[in-house]
């Protein structure tokens, strides 16, 4: 018989044990491809993706392609996708779908099979989703997640301004919509059949922006008592520092897998230098912790 698959959260504690709390997003955006020099195809696409895999991949807990950006270029980015995503695995690198995903029902069974499931051509060792049709509408994917070892991101508190309007909603002293998210993603991470009894990372993780600020003091959240994974976007370009993440996630930042995407891609498409951008950004975040 095949040994069992470590759950996400055991692979992702290891990764960061071993290689620090960065991931970095993999966003081909136009700009980004032609200052690399590349076309803004399925080609340049290819080559984009698979340098910055080779350059940072042994330095970073793991990479989290922006679907979006290979959904723009059709059946052909999709491709691309899927062969980066294979390199990952083949690599022993994670990889972060950052789908965003979210729906009812059967949909909602589909898109768990497409970026979960055990042999799909996207299957990615995480992927994001939207709680926004409720918590419990995701339930397809946190089930399917669990039984192949695999993990989730849910969006809980996101950087962007319109954001508030939902997430905040409801008030501080945990009674927000984000808190609410927050509480349903710690009761997936109980004890049980995912084995946290030690007090390790879950597989069910959040997604709370670099630069909410003081959103979850103000909002009331203890976010290490989840024992989530808090994928944190935003480092970098967007503004914030490794010092604002600690500061901002508190006790929690032991857990928090920081993303650079633009900070560190605008240093390709020389692959020493996006390595030595990479390993840069990592020594700031150990020593803010």
């Amino acid at each position: 018989m095949p040994e069992p698959v470590q759950p996400f959260g055991a692979r992702l504690r290891a990764a960061m044990d071993s290689r620090g709390a960065l991931c970095v997003g993999i966003d081909p955006h136009p700009a980004l491809l032609a200052g690399w020099g590349v076309n803004d195809d399925a080609a340049g696409l290819e080559r984009f993706s698979l340098t910055v895999l080779d350059a940072v991949g042994e330095h970073a807990a793991a990479l989290k392609p922006q679907v979006a950006l290979y959904e723009r270029h059709g059946s052909a980015g999709l491709a691309v996708l899927e062969k980066l995503l294979a390199a990952c695995a083949d690599a022993g690198v994670l990889s972060i779908a950052d789908a965003k995903r979210g729906d009812i029902g059967s949909t909602m069974a589909a898109y768990a099979d497409a970026w979960l499931r055990d042999g799909s051509a996207l299957a990615a060792d995480a992927v994001t989703l939207s709680p926004y049709l409720g918590f419990e509408s995701l339930r397809p994917a946190l089930d399917l997640a669990a039984g192949t070892g695999r993990g989730v991101f849910v969006l809980a508190l996101t950087s962007n301004p319109e954001g508030a309007s939902v997430q905040h909603a409801g008030g501080g002293a945990g009674r927000s919509v984000a808190a609410a998210i927050a509480a349903a993603a710690a009761a997936e991470n109980g004890t049980g059949t995912e084995g946290n009894a030690d007090g390790g990372l879950g597989s069910v993780g959040l997604v709370v922006g670099a630069t909410v600020g003081t959103a979850l003091t103000d909002l009331g959240i203890d976010l290490a008592a989840t024992r989530a994974p808090l994928l944190a976007p935003g480092l970098g370009a967007q503004g914030a520092t490794a010092a604002d993440l600690a500061v901002t996630f508190g006790a929690a930042y032991p857990n928090v897998l920081a993303t650079s995407s633009r900070g560190i891609l605008r240093a390709g498409p020389d692959p020493q230098k996006l390595r030595e951008a990479a390993l840069q950004t990592g020594r700031e975040l150990a020593a803010a912790g």
